[in-house]
Parts: C-alpha cells; sequence; structure tokens
C-alpha cells in the first residue's frame, strides 16, 4: 500500500498519526464524489490521448465497482491510505495495474480534494434546500389552520399588541424562505468546477476542463487555477453562513415553542412521542429535541467561524491548514439537515390550546389599538397616546378575534397574505427542480447509474 506522495522514505509514525487526523474517516462520506470525479477526468485523460479507450473503459469499470463496495459498506479506508483518494487510486492500481497508475495525471490531490467537496456541497445544498422548503410549506399550513386563532402578542417578552397564531407561523415561514436566498447564493458559488488546477497552478497537458465541468455538471469551470485553490474551505464557509442563518431561524423558533409550551402559558402542546423524560422525574416531558437546536446552531455557527479563522492567515496555494477545514464543513451541514428535519417534525404535530391562548387576552393589549381608534377620529397620534396611558383600567375586555380581523393592510393579523409566501415557496421549489433536473441526469449517464453523493 503506498501513499500519493510516496518516494521511498518511511513517515514517522507519531508524525503520520497526528497529520493524517480524521481525515480518512470523513472521506467515507466523500468517496462516492471523488469516484464521479475521476470518472470524468478519466474520460478526459482518454480524449487528449493520455488514455486508451480500453484504459479508460476499464478505469470506469473500476470506479463504478469502487462506488457499489462503497454503497455496501464494503470499501474500507485504513489510516495508512491517508484519505479516500489514495485508497480509490490504490484499489484501481491493484485491480488494472498500469491503468490505475496513469489517472493521476493533470491532477493533483488538491484539486480532487476541491471537486468532491463541491460535488459534495451541491448535493447537500439541493438537499438542504428541499428540506428547508418542506419546513416552510408546513409552517404556512400550520398558518392556515390558525390563522385567526388569537395568540397575544410580545415585545420585550411583555403583553404587545393582539396577533394570531397564523401571524407567528407565517412569520417563521417567511424567515425562511428569506434564508434560503443565501443559500442560493451559495449554490451559485460553489457550482464552479476546480478539476485541472493541479497543485494552484496548472499543469503543461492540454487539459479540457470544460468538458469535466459539463461530465460532472458543473455550471461553470472556475476559471484561474491559482483562485480555485485559494477557494478550499473559502466556498464551505459560504455554504454554512447560509445554513447558519437557517439555524438561527430555527434556535428562536425553537425558544417560542419552549416558552409558550409551559405549563404557566400553555398555548401550545408539546407531542409526547417527541419529548424525552427524567431520569428521577416521573412527571417531565422536556422539550429535549428544541434545547438541543439551540445548541447545534451555536455549534454551527461555530464550525464556520472555525473555517474562516483557518484561513485568515493562511498564503495563497495549498497549505496543509486547509485539511482542518474539512470536518467543520461535513459535520455543520450534517447538523444543520439534521435539525430542520426534527422542526419540520415537531411543527407537523404541535397542538395549539386555544382556550389558553386567549386566556392570555388582558385588557391592556388593546392599548394601542385604543389610542390608534382616537387617531382615526381625528385625535393626534401623541394626544391619543398620552390620553390611554393616563387611563388603562379604561380599557376594558375585547373580543381578541375582532381586534385580529381589523387589521386588514397587507401581512397584518387579519390578512396574512399566504398566497405571497406560497408564491415564492413555489418559485423556490421550481428552481430547485431545474438544478435537479440539469444535475442528476448528467451524472446518471457519466456513471451508468444513480450515485449518492450526500446521506
Amino acid at each position: 500500500m503506498s501513499k500519493l506522495w510516496q518516494k521511498g522514505v518511511t513517515l514517522n509514525e507519531l508524525v503520520e498519526r497526528y497529520t493524517v487526523g480524521r481525515d480518512y474517516l470523513l472521506d467515507r462520506d466523500l468517496v462516492n464524489a471523488d469516484c464521479l470525479a475521476s470518472m470524468a477526468h478519466a474520460a478526459m485523460l482518454e480524449k487528449i490521448g493520455l488514455l486508451s479507450a480500453g484504459e479508460s473503459s476499464s478505469l470506469h469499470g473500476g470506479l463504478a465497482e469502487i462506488v457499489r463496495l462503497n454503497l455496501a459498506g464494503r470499501f474500507p479506508i485504513a489510516a495508512a491510505d491517508e484519505d479516500c483518494h489514495t485508497a480509490i487510486e490504490n484499489f484501481l492500481v491493484a485491480r488494472l495495474g498500469e491503468a490505475g497508475k496513469k489517472i493521476h495525471a493533470g491532477r493533483s490531490r488538491n484539486d480532487q480534494v476541491l471537486a468532491a467537496l463541491r460535488l459534495y456541497g451541491r448535493a447537500f445544498l439541493l438537499e438542504f434546500q428541499r428540506s428547508v422548503l418542506g419546513l416552510a410549506a408546513t409552517l404556512i399550513g400550520f398558518a392556515r389552520s390558525h390563522q385567526l386563532v388569537p395568540m397575544p402578542g410580545r415585545t420585550h417578552m411583555q403583553l404587545a399588541m393582539p396577533s394570531s397564531v397564523g401571524l407567528w407561523a407565517a412569520a417563521y415561514a417567511e424567515e425562511l424562505l428569506d434564508d434560503l436566498l443565501l443559500s442560493e447564493a451559495a449554490y451559485e458559488l460553489n457550482d464552479a468546477c476546480p478539476l485541472g488546477s493541479a497543485a494552484s497552478y496548472g499543469v503543461p497537458l492540454a487539459l479540457d476542463r470544460e468538458m469535466v465541468a459539463d461530465l460532472l455538471a458543473f455550471a461553470r469551470v472556475q476559471n484561474n487555477v491559482l483562485a480555485a485553490n485559494n477557494s478550499r474551505g473559502k466556498v464551505e464557509s459560504v455554504i454554512l453562513d447560509a445554513v447558519e442563518q437557517v439555524m438561527l431561524t430555527l434556535s428562536r423558533l425553537a425558544q417560542d415553542v419552549i416558552l409558550f409550551s409551559l405549563p404557566e402559558f400553555g398555548y401550545f402542546a408539546l407531542p409526547e412521542e417527541l419529548c424525552a423524560g427524567s431520569s428521577i422525574m416521573p412527571q417531565k416531558r422536556n422539550p429535549d429535541l428544541l434545547e438541543l437546536v439551540r445548541a447545534k446552531t451555536a455549534a454551527v455557527s461555530a464550525r464556520g467561524a472555525q473555517i474562516k479563522s483557518i484561513l485568515r492567515a493562511m498564503p495563497s496555494g495549498y497549505n496543509r491548514d486547509l485539511q482542518e477545514t474539512k470536518a467543520p464543513f461535513m459535520e455543520g451541514c450534517t447538523l444543520g439537515l439534521a435539525s430542520v428535519q426534527v422542526v419540520d417534525l415537531l411543527m407537523g404535530r404541535l397542538g395549539v390550546n386555544e382556550e389558553r391562548l386567549a386566556a392570555g387576552f388582558r385588557p391592556e393589549i388593546y392599548a394601542a389599538d385604543r389610542a390608534l381608534e382616537l387617531v382615526a377620529e381625528g385625535v393626534p397620534f401623541r394626544d391619543a397616546y398620552r390620553r390611554v396611558a393616563a387611563d388603562l383600567a379604561a380599557l376594558g375586555e375585547r373580543d381578541p378575534r375582532e381586534a385580529i380581523a381589523r387589521k386588514t393592510h397587507t401581512g397584518a393579523p387579519g390578512n396574512l397574505r399566504l398566497d405571497v409566501a406560497e408564491g415564492r415557496l413555489a418559485s423556490l421549489r421550481e428552481a430547485g427542480e431545474r438544478r435537479r433536473q440539469r444535475v442528476e441526469p448528467k451524472l446518471k449517464a457519466l456513471a451508468g447509474f444513480d450515485v449518492p453523493l450526500y446521506g
């Protein structure tokens, strides 16, 4: 078994353990991506005359075999391999001899890693966007079902103005749709093929980078070869920035649900099958899931910051520091997607207690409404404000549903315009589907079968 950089010197055992780290474990999730990129690279090498048709066909068959073994959990990567790229090449050399030794012509492990991470990142973003849109749809459905259910609106956690469960849920749906605009930008940035950049400076071979990019369904070639390598870690951090914004929205939603499901509020009821218990207190139904969403939001933020902290002091070109950006990137992606999925599960089963919600409407919640009624009668707002503030006791009880229904301008509780959010959601779904239709058939044509790249 040889390393890709092996030159007859045995590396010190302690140094080997330190430099390899967890790469060989993380790379189990990159095997399929690296094989696809290698299929495209081999096809290109055949076109420019560096591989015969037979060698190219043999390499394609060997790479397809690796993918199938990997899907069956039977393609091991040992610490001595360092990473999946070495394990794959060693497999090809053992099976195919000279052809396996030729696969690396015109590329470096640097652009191999970059290409695998781009394929992984693209597959992740497509799945992540689909899941976020699923959660947004769940929230819009929740808002429609509880459109005019009164809910006390709060600022500074104090009673503020009449609101509704519909407004609350639709707000989070629209926030998620806004968050996805960042993931759209991250997708475009990621959708560039780095293969052919080699060790940052290109190679003296007539590589057809455009052919490789097309085979791998990338929108473009990442043009400048040094910029391509300099983008490693940076693109991943942008993807995590997009994930982080979704997580920030989920964290606030989680905090709301924890708070409003407290017995003292009782607005919402958490489904029992989604709650853990206490090892000592028999009565407990704990919102562990939501508490972990808050904590995992911090974890995603920290991983994005970790990557950027690694990048900020590096010179241009490849540096081994970049190895340490892989784990936080892949872990952040996994945490983000899982969080979206569990919150979607929860919101599809969350109970609403209309009686407790209505009981939260004390007379002072109508103070601003009363001041604006006086404004409608011709009283200057500041005078109306002071008049109401001077005699809050005179406000009395009102019908909260009537208070909600009176707010009919766009986006207010009485006119949520859920059709606007649904239109945005449909547009984003269509964009995602167009991308899938562009990417998935090309990758299937390259491999000859469907190759999952994430999850």
